[in-house]
């Protein structure tokens, strides 16, 4: 498919493709999408969110993994963001890594162990 397919329309057009596409199960062409979204407003935590999310979901971990660090930089309560985070750690086999990110995410969540 030609490039500019997934560059064509307006931001909105864009991310209700990227959207499709990712619910279609389609994360490459979903990733195609929002890379350029991305560049275009990096600063909207949607877009780079659901870009982690297709990184993730397509094997492309080290994306995901630089993706969210971004998002974790900027926003670090942003729970959904750390739990990938750490999920995206594990699969790379970097458990030790994933840990601080996991409990991040439990505690913002509210999930706490009963005493």
């Amino acid at each position: 498919m030609d490039m500019t397919y997934y560059d064509h329309g307006t931001p909105a057009e864009r991310w209700e493709r990227a959207q499709m596409f990712f619910d279609a199960k389609d994360y490459a062409a979903a990733a195609r999408v929002l890379g350029g979204l991305v560049e275009e407003v990096p600063e909207q935590t949607g877009p780079r969110l659901l870009l982690a999310r297709a990184y993730y979901h397509s094997a492309q971990l080290r994306r995901a993994e630089s993706e969210l660090r971004v998002i974790v930089e900027r926003d670090p309560v942003e729970h959904y963001a750390r739990l990938m985070l750490g999920r995206t750690l594990e699969r790379q086999g970097r458990h030790e890594e994933a840990g601080p990110h996991l409990r991040i995410a439990s505690a913002l969540a509210g999930d706490f162990e009963q005493v």
